[in-house]
């Protein structure tokens, strides 16, 4: 099987075509406004490492749950994991270009005082070891869920079962420390006199959200083509939309856990993140990204119906994948760039690399293996489900 048989080759050759042109304009803006450039390529960089991650978490999940309604469509999360290799070394390039940006004193804080430990931490050369370590984590975990996985398919049997559910069990714990630094290091730190207790949750929520309408846009795409035709149900669907509506209140819940308790306790330490995203130009941008995270997501997938159909689930999908996009942009582009929102070529190119980047990759990696994990004993249970 081809990349070319899971997507015409005119969309596939469009997805090359559409990486190609953001990273050529992208590379003339580095030239013309480097911050504003280096602060969409972060965006685009943690945007699809987060996606690849969130595909090897989906994974690990249901595997420590002995969960089986997954196993018909588990190629695409492992797909997903398959992109942390190339976008993983990407963002650490990108990482490594403004490593200077998140030291402590290139901000002109000066003495650290009571902060020292903000200071020891920030410090560049540890901080880019640090980065190095989280992906060369990340990397090596998927990699050998996806190679158990493949494994199975040639030769079955309850064993690899087991041993993925142990490796899935390492990966969690792995990635609840790893990820959670690292949304510290590579998007808090832009704002290093900034505190915030539940900065990893936060983001953690956003990947989940995220990952999941990728998926549903995937699942329901080679379902049409071909592929899982017969295989993914709407009863998968369903539950893919029930999750997706979870984690969407779940990200609400946090996101105001957040701004609630640095509203009412009022410490200039912690206000002036929000008081920079709230007011002036910024204030109707971060209520765009609550309509598109929560309130879009909310109200449309209540009725069961609308879990259940195909062109709802995708126009959903896609309100919250660009909902994540906003969510990013107000995460890294006040503290970089500063002033009002800017959004022109620079960002149109970053979005553009973004989706052929992911395209191209997702296609090239779901077609290395069998659509369909046929040797996981579970596989039966899994296509005959019901929820």
């Amino acid at each position: 099987m081809t990349p070319e048989s899971l997507s015409s080759p005119t969309i596939y050759r469009q997805l090359t075509k559409l990486a190609i042109v953001g990273a050529f304009v992208l590379a003339i803006g580095a030239l013309v406004a480097p911050e504003r450039t280096w602060s969409n390529l972060l965006l685009v960089g943690f945007y699809l490492v987060t996606l690849g991650l969130g595909g090897a978490l989906f994974i690990s999940l249901n595997n420590v749950c002995g969960a089986s309604w997954n196993i018909c469509f588990r190629r695409i999360p492992e797909a997903f994991s398959g992109l942390l290799v190339p976008t993983g070394l990407a963002l650490l390039g990108v990482l490594a270009l403004r490593y200077q940006q998140y030291g402590w004193h290139h901000h002109g804080e000066g003495d650290a005082g009571t902060f020292w430990f903000k200071e020891l931490w920030a410090t560049p050369s540890s901080w880019m070891i640090r980065s190095v370590a989280y992906v060369v984590v990340w990397i090596l975990l998927s990699r050998a869920l996806v190679a158990v996985s493949r494994r199975q398919d040639k030769s079955g049997g309850v064993g690899l079962s087991i041993l993925s559910r142990r490796l899935s069990a390492i990966f969690l714990i792995a990635y609840a420390i790893t990820f959670s630094l690292a949304s510290y290091d590579w998007i808090l730190l832009l704002e290093p006199m900034w505190f915030s207790t539940i900065w990893g949750v936060y983001n953690f929520a956003g990947m989940v959200q995220a990952t999941l309408a990728a998926m549903i846009v995937l699942t329901i795409f080679l379902r049409k083509r071909g592929p899982l035709r017969n295989v993914v149900t709407d009863e998968h669907l369903h539950d893919l939309g029930k999750l997706l509506l979870g984690f969407s209140c779940f990200w609400m819940y946090i996101w105001f856990s957040q701004y609630m308790l640095i509203w009412y306790t009022n410490i200039p330490e912690e206000t002036f993140y929000y008081m920079a995203r709230t007011q002036g130009s910024w204030g109707p941008l971060m209520v765009v990204n609550i309509v598109l995270n929560w309130v879009v997501p909310f109200f449309v997938l209540l009725p069961r119906p609308s879990k259940r159909n195909e062109t709802i689930m995708v126009r959903i999908a896609f309100v919250v994948l660009i909902g994540r996009w906003v969510d990013l942009y107000l995460m890294i582009f006040p503290s970089t760039v500063g002033g009002s929102p800017l959004f022109g070529f620079l960002e149109i190119a970053g979005m553009a690399l973004l989706i052929g980047v992911f395209g191209r990759l997702f296609f090239q990696s779901f077609a290395k293996a069998p659509p369909v994990p046929t040797g996981d004993p579970l596989l039966s249970e899994s296509l005959h489900y019901h929820c």
